[in-house]
């Protein structure tokens, strides 16, 4: 006997793509909350961090703290926005992500292994805050 495959009820897609939010929420509260312990570290004694010679991008790594701090806190906040599901809390987490992202690569060599895999976590959240899909296939946003 052979089944047909069906299409999955809208309720079970809607309850996927929540949880992808969900999973992008919590992972963004995590890398927020462990970016802010790095800058509580740079600030606090840099000297746990080792410096590359002869990087393209050197840094005051006092400053550079700071930067992981903010970075980190608006995560943590951008990322409430996320568990109550609104449309700016995507887009603010899409471009926090990103953020880190980038001040992950620029402090590479004074932390390798963290910055990595802060970036490859930030990818994960950016890819899933951007499959979310709010309106129903086949119809374009906004429309009636």
């Amino acid at each position: 006997m052979t089944t047909t495959p069906q299409a999955r009820p809208e309720s079970a897609k809607q309850q996927w793509a929540s949880g992808l939010m969900m999973f992008g929420a919590v992972m963004l509260v995590i890398l927020g909350v462990l970016d802010i312990f790095r800058g509580i570290m740079g600030i606090a004694q840099d000297n746990v961090f080792i410096a590359t010679p002869n990087y393209v991008f050197q840094y005051d790594l006092t400053g550079w703290g700071w930067v992981h701090l903010i970075l980190g806190a608006v995560a943590v906040v951008v990322s409430m926005g996320l568990f109550q599901g609104t449309l700016w809390g995507r887009v603010a987490g899409v471009v926090i992500a990103g953020f880190i992202i980038i001040a992950n690569f620029l402090s590479m060599p004074y932390y390798p292994v963290w910055s990595i895999v802060a970036i490859a976590i930030s990818g994960f959240v950016i890819w899933a805050l951007c499959v979310v899909r709010t309106e129903k296939p086949g119809t374009i946003a906004g429309a009636p």
